[in-house]
């Protein structure tokens, strides 16, 4: 702000600074006040892995940072990042050209960065970013009406239930528990008096359409970590009875403070852009949920909808395709809600057309059902997608197998692809972009087998089959 300030109209500025400057919620005005107007030059974002500066850990991102003053701009802004080496610049596949309408299209709400590893990955996302809404565009302020609405593709609201520090007196162990007159109860529940006692999820205990994943085992002798998770097997989780065994439990009145509801979409807000996936979350059942998870709920608490769109958001979330587009906006290690609510997400309406004869939304759906509605902790959510029986009584869980889940994944990843209008050439690249889940399928295959399945159902789709 100062040597903008000290800038004459048509000088020019070129400054040394963390490469937060153009992804930091905190520095959004000034970014959004260069780069949404033209006035960026150039941002070249460097990683300190070779050692520019010795005596600063290798982990450190800087960038250069070029812009003009009130009356200098530029047609396209030049822009690099995770360079190296300063002879990467030379790379024309690494230098990207990115015009004002580009900052604003892709990061509506705060002008930030987009994080562009090659012009490919450019081109593909700007595309996606034309073609689709984000989750939520703020309104901006006009002087005859003042502050405008937000416009929200989907009536969402992002909650951070419980804070692992400042509310840990709410926390119950087992032992006290026990102690203090608790007992366990049916659904991975305790009570007492009429009280009742939910488990408190920890974003280790999820994964992928998966609320029963990992337990928390606390070994008290870790000094730095002493609840380190450890993973449900495939055996046992054929056991619908079978509950992750958490932490700690809170009781269903601390909850419902925040959420009364059944069930709601979770995500794990630490992440990394080198991470297998950059979202990784599932529908889990009532429960606690710590601050190393988000909880995503409807804007409304009362509204009834919420039950019929739920799993199309989480479906979408949980895609490859949202993860291509959404990692290149991702810097640090947490996935904050002002990343989220600017990602690009299919409108509602595209749901309610047809493939073959097969209504999207219905077929969506079902694949989430059967993800999901693997114990019977997840009733609720079963009842409210009308899986129950002449009677009415919800009917039992889906037996975990892994070979049905993994193609009804690929299903849906296919028709998010096709959704988002991605062809199966950029299709095939989006998914090389994932090297740790290609790593994973050759140890348990000897081939890419993720990638040969999506494509093979997106050419199905289309063809006019879904399936």
């Amino acid at each position: 702000e100062r040597a903008q300030a000290l800038c004459a109209p048509e000088g020019l500025v070129a400054l040394l600074v963390p490469s937060g400057i153009a992804a930091d919620k905190g520095a959004s005005a000034f970014f959004r006040s260069i780069s949404g107007t033209g006035r960026l030059g150039a941002l070249f974002d460097f990683e300190n892995r070779k050692g520019f500066f010795p005596d600063v850990d290798s982990r450190f991102k800087f960038c250069t940072l070029v812009f003009g003053g009130a009356k200098r701009t530029f047609a396209q802004s030049r822009c690099a990042f995770y360079l190296h080496r300063i002879d990467e610049l030379e790379d024309a596949r690494r230098t990207l050209s990115l015009s004002a309408d580009d900052f604003v299209r892709v990061n509506p709400n705060t002008g930030a960065a987009p994080i562009f590893r090659n012009r490919r990955d450019a081109d593909i996302t700007l595309k996606l970013y034309a073609n689709h809404p984000v989750l939520v565009r703020h309104g901006g302020f006009s002087e005859s009406l003042g502050q405008l609405p937000d416009q929200r593709a989907w009536p969402v609201k992002y909650v951070t239930m419980f804070h692992m520090t400042n509310d840990s007196k709410l926390f119950l162990k087992p032992a006290e528990m026990k102690k203090e007159g608790w007992s366990p109860a049916a659904l991975n529940r305790w009570t007492k008096d009429g009280k009742e006692a939910v488990p408190l999820y920890e974003g280790k205990m999820v994964q992928m359409f998966d609320h029963r994943a990992a337990d928390v085992v606390v070994n008290e002798a870790n000094l730095k970590r002493a609840a380190q998770q450890e993973s449900i097997s495939q055996l046992e989780k054929a056991n619908v009875n079978r509950y992750p065994i958490p932490q700690y439990h809170v009781t269903t009145e601390d909850v419902n403070a925040s959420w009364a509801g059944e069930w709601c979409i979770a995500y794990k807000s630490v992440t990394a852009p080198s991470n297998m996936r950059t979202m990784i979350g599932a529908l889990i059942p009532k429960a606690g949920v710590g601050n190393s998870m988000a909880m995503l709920i409807p804007e409304d608490p009362t509204d009834a909808s919420f039950k019929a769109w739920a799993p199309l958001l989480a479906a979408n979330f949980f895609t490859f395709a949202f993860d291509f587009a959404l990692r290149q906006k991702v810097q640090g290690q947490n996935l904050n809600w002002f990343i989220i609510e600017q990602a690009t997400v299919i409108a509602p309406e595209r749901f309610e057309k047809q493939i073959g004869t097969q209504n999207i939304a219905d077929f969506i759906r079902q694949q989430v059902l059967v993800l999901t509605y693997t114990a019977h902790d997840m009733a609720p959510f079963a009842r409210d997608m009308g899986h129950v029986d002449a009677q009415g009584e919800v009917l039992p869980p889906f037996v975990w197998d892994e070979e049905d889940r993994r193609s009804r994944m690929a299903s849906l990843d296919a028709l998010f692809f096709h959704l988002y209008g991605i062809d199966a050439k950029d299709a095939a690249y989006i998914l090389d972009t994932f090297p740790i889940v290609r790593e994973q399928d050759m140890k348990l295959f000897g081939r890419y087998r993720t990638q040969e399945d999506i494509l093979a159902k997106l050419k199905a789709i289309e063809g006019g089959q879904l399936a």
